[in-house]
């Protein structure tokens, strides 16, 4: 297994790792004796061993990738029995060089993020590719490949980018009418990337407040006291205080908005010492174990039909031209 991942991140190397982990997902296939076998039991075995191994397989991804582009020294550690899931996997990506604390809130970002009701992209992906029939690789490969979407899976990491814009510009982190100036500027489109969002609030489910962003908030406090980053984190929480405030009075309307879950999850990984290029990687990890139980529910305890959505026409009806009286704008190529 591990001789095989290595191999194909060697024979073919891979700089986005989304694409990698689809492919090495597929890479199991070929291990697995049964891999076409949709019994509730053999995608038990198949969803079970996912689990387990979808750690180490990243852990050695990203260590792969870092030896292929970044010329990093190739280091592969095994798994240890008295480890943790976290723990082993910031074992396998840097040795000994973890805190409890760290190991702790890996954790629980893990739990937070493995599931949240099902109508998520990903989830919703696994859910319409295993409807068709097809194996248990293919449907979880499919799911990496919607969380690889930068409106899905890449908001932590957006979040990351409008902080360091923040920081550059907010002279003062503790002084809160200069920080809600800053955001209505934002909301305006007058600076930052000219959309208007705040990245990091408001969710479709959790209208109200989100919990995983309130856990994570906890532990936050935790790690930014330990690391000596009290002052950045004093930033983070004047901003959820702020962020609500200016949004209401902008648009005009009592809509709440709360901070989600990827608000904090940026400033955690990066305290733990873990790179923004592997933030996407670690959630489709923690999303891992939500992915393979909605895998099990489509396949054997739905109705068993395939999903297929329903598209309305709204567009005017259109008399048929024929071919040779169309205008076309592109001249097709002789063939040679």
């Amino acid at each position: 297994f591990k001789k095989s991942i290595l191999m194909t991140e060697r024979t073919i190397p891979e700089q986005n790792l989304m694409n990698l982990l689809s492919r090495e997902v597929l890479t199991l296939y070929t291990l697995d004796e049964k891999p076409e076998d949709r019994s509730e039991e053999n995608v038990v075995i198949q969803i079970f061993d996912l689990v387990a191994k979808y750690p180490a397989i990243l852990a050695y991804s990203i260590n792969a990738a870092r030896h292929s582009f970044q010329n990093a020294t190739l280091s592969i550690r095994n798994p240890r029995k008295d480890l943790t899931t976290a723990e082993n996997f910031l074992y396998m990506l840097k040795g000994e060089k973890y805190t409890q604390l760290e190991a702790e809130i890996l954790d629980l970002a893990l739990v937070l993020h493995a599931e949240h009701g099902g109508g998520n992209n990903s989830t919703f992906t696994t859910r319409v590719v295993s409807s068709a029939g097809t194996d248990t690789y293919a449907a979880i490969s499919a799911a990496i490949g919607s969380l690889k979407g930068i409106y899905h899976g890449g908001a932590n990491k957006k979040v990351m980018e409008m902080m360091d814009h923040l920081k550059e510009n907010i002279e003062d982190w503790t002084d809160k009418q200069e920080i809600a100036d800053y955001i209505l500027k934002i909301l305006k489109k007058e600076v930052f990337d000219g959309y208007g969002k705040i990245y990091g609030f408001g969710h479709a489910v959790y209208t109200l407040s989100d919990p995983r962003a309130q856990l994570l908030r906890e532990k936050a406090s935790e790690l930014a006291q330990a690391k000596g980053k009290e002052k950045e984190f004093t930033l983070y929480k004047n901003l959820e205080e702020v962020v609500p405030k200016v949004f209401a009075e902008y648009k005009g309307r009592d809509k709440i908005l709360c901070a989600n879950v990827d608000f904090y999850s940026g400033f955690v990984y990066s305290n733990i010492g873990l790179s923004r290029e592997i933030f996407t990687p670690i959630f489709s990890m923690a999303r891992m174990a939500g992915w393979c139980a909605h895998r099990l529910e489509e396949i054997n305890h739905s109705s068993k039909r395939i999903i297929r959505p329903a598209y309305n026409n709204v567009t005017s009806r259109k008399d048929y031209t024929p071919l040779e009286k169309r205008k076309t704008r592109i001249k097709s190529k002789p063939v040679v």
